[in-house]
């Protein structure tokens, strides 16, 4: 997307969660992951690139010991509907035995999260938890019916195409702090 055409996107798009909502978010899974992990030492495993926003604004916030790594897959690519998952980083050998946290920016479906938990528990992770910026709201019954549910939430988003905060709309405007809605997607 080139420059004026992702300004004009920006422009025609609305705020959903301001600033302060999302830090306020963030600082909540903070808190609750602190709280259960006081003890621990897990492995913090960030999907790259849609989570690197999260990861770098909750990692400060956590009050353990930790070691980080990353995972890249994407089903999207520069589309806005979802296609086949393509790994670029897969899991390493230093989840075997661990207490793994993946990091993820947003639930949508939930195919490409229930396919990285597979791929680490297949690989030998002790445990495995999910934390996720937002979760996209389908309603109850198609939200009862994604693959799996994260165990740390930041806020729930609605049925639409949204970016910033680490998620984009065709390449651009990952790094916004705060989280927008296409108008009319």
């Amino acid at each position: 997307m080139n420059p004026q055409d992702a300004k004009k996107l920006l422009a025609d798009s609305e705020v959903l969660f301001t600033v302060e909502e999302v830090n306020a978010a963030t600082s909540r899974v903070a808190k609750e992951m602190s709280r259960d992990y006081a003890d621990q030492n897990p492995l913090i495993l960030s999907v790259m690139g849609g989570a690197v926003v999260f990861t770098g604004q909750l990692l400060p916030q956590l009050d353990f010991p930790l070691d980080f790594d990353i995972v890249q897959v994407s089903r999207y690519g520069d589309k806005t509907v979802g296609t086949q998952l393509h790994w670029r980083v897969a899991p390493r050998d230093n989840i075997v035995g661990r207490n793994v946290i993946i990091l993820d920016d947003i639930l949508d479906e939930g195919i490409t999260l229930a396919a990285i938990v597979d791929l680490v528990k297949r690989n030998g992770a002790k445990t495995v938890a999910c934390a996720v910026f937002c979760v996209k709201d389908y309603g109850e019954e198609i939200n009862n019916k994604k693959p799996l549910k994260a165990e740390y939430v930041g806020i729930s988003v609605p049925n639409r195409f949204v970016f910033g905060y680490g998620m984009d709309v065709s390449g651009a405007w990952r790094n916004l702090p705060a989280i927008y809605a296409v108008k009319g997607k």
